[in-house]
């Protein structure tokens, strides 16, 4: 990941992302080629950015257990990393702080992914995913620190179930130092 600066409170941030999996030894058939691309425009307490992210190879993304994955179209509730599966991203953020309300921030993404390698004599498959996230971090008194965040996905998919979620998430950084 890299960030540039352009100016007076502009920003140009990239995340590029290759990972390549492959079989070792008789016990699976992994193998998946993953590439992707986040690119973030940041203008004051706005950031407007778009993604691309394309598997390929035999298999879907391979994942490790306990792991996060390495794809920049992991979200809320999907990851995009199907069997062949291209897929794109809009995302919106803005951060309140720029007009005086520091510790509120506002995210909204949306994502679509397709050509999905479903086998034989299946119809091509089809996925799209859409997140809201609002979150406050107190940022002094007695509950400094303490994080509540509200996170809202919606999926659509020809292939697996349609899902709507909703996460209330209570956090707290506890500074070490």
């Amino acid at each position: 990941m890299h960030v540039l600066p352009l100016g007076d409170k502009q920003s140009l941030k990239t995340d590029l992302r290759y990972a390549r999996s492959t079989d070792d030894g008789r016990r699976s058939n992994v193998d998946n080629t993953a590439i992707g691309a986040m690119v973030t425009y940041g203008l004051g307490g706005h950031a407007f950015g778009l993604g691309y992210q394309k598997m390929s190879g035999d298999t879907g993304f391979a994942y490790l257990n306990n792991t996060d994955p390495f794809l920049v179209n992991y979200v809320q509730i999907s990851d995009f990393g199907n069997k062949d599966e291209k897929s794109y991203q809009a995302r919106y953020d803005y951060n309140f702080a720029s007009i005086g309300i520091p510790g509120l921030t506002f995210m909204t993404r949306y994502l679509t992914g397709d050509n999905v390698d479903r086998g034989r004599n299946l119809s091509e498959g089809k996925e799209w995913e859409r997140n809201t996230e609002l979150m406050y971090v107190f940022q002094e008194g007695a509950l400094k620190n303490l994080g509540v965040r509200w996170r809202n996905a919606s999926v659509r998919s020809n292939f697996a179930n349609d899902l709507d979620e909703n996460r209330l998430i209570v956090s707290y950084t506890l500074p070490l130092l």
